[in-house]
Formats: C-alpha cells, sequence, structure tokens
C-alpha cells in the first residue's frame, strides 16, 4: 500500500512542476509583444528549472521547480522608427520570446502533465481494484 501512496506523490510532483512550466509558457506567450516591462527594458523570457528531490516518508524520488531564470538570449531588433521605443536607428527592442520554441515548450508540458494525470488515474484504479478484491475475501 505504501508504493501505491509513493506513486501518487512522485506523480503529484510532477503534476505541480508542469503546471509551473504551463504557466510560465503562458506568460512568456502573453508578452511576446510587450516592448516595455515593468522595470522599462523589454520583457525576458523565462524558463523553469527542474531538480529531483526526495519525496517526505518514502524512498521516492519526485521533482520540484528549483528556480525560474530569465534566458539569455539577447532582446529581438525590430526596425520601426515610427515607434517611440526606437532607437536613434529606428530599431526597437522586442521580448526575447521565441513563440515557435514556447509553442513546442506548451505542448510538451501539457503532455507531461497529462501522463502523470493518467498514472495518477491508473494508479487510483488499481487501489479500488485492489480493496475490492480485499472485500470479496
Amino acid at each position: 500500500m505504501s508504493s501505491m501512496m509513493d506513486v501518487f506523490k512522485v506523480a503529484g510532483s510532477a503534476l505541480h512542476a508542469q503546471s509551473a512550466r504551463l504557466n510560465t509558457t503562458a506568460s512568456n506567450l502573453a508578452n511576446a509583444d510587450s516592448v516595455v516591462g515593468a522595470d522599462g527594458q523589454p520583457y525576458r523570457a523565462k524558463q523553469v528549472v527542474f531538480a529531483a528531490r526526495p519525496v517526505a516518508g518514502t524512498s521516492s524520488v519526485g521533482v520540484e521547480v528549483s528556480r525560474v531564470v530569465e534566458s539569455a538570449a539577447p532582446a529581438r531588433m525590430v526596425y520601426d522608427p515610427s515607434s517611440p521605443a526606437a532607437d536613434e536607428k529606428g530599431y526597437v527592442a522586442m521580448p526575447n520570446v521565441n513563440v515557435v520554441e514556447e509553442m513546442v515548450n506548451m505542448i510538451s508540458a501539457s503532455r507531461a502533465y497529462q501522463n502523470n494525470a493518467e498514472v495518477m488515474s491508473t494508479a487510483r484504479t488499481l487501489l479500488q481494484r485492489t480493496l475490492q478484491i480485499g472485500q470479496q475475501q
């Protein structure tokens, strides 16, 4: 029974981590065209960094979000001399968000989330059937 509960804890930690990844990706996509952020600079894409961690009370290892980092990629420079944010050469510094990469990241995170939800569902079904067998005897 303990190992079955470990499955729930490990899959639960993965669900939490992938949820953070999805939220970060959504934030990146929402700010892909934000010329000026709260700090007066173009928005910088963020990435979630995962780390393995022991699951309390078990010998299992789960996953956690260890930190969220800003991308070191340079800002995209777009020529738009009519923009008030343009520099002396007519270029506007845009966020370093690559929309295609973010969409791939979102699909990957979504599938990982779905897979872990399925693991939890399967474990629940197995646990229910085990209890049913025990009641029949």
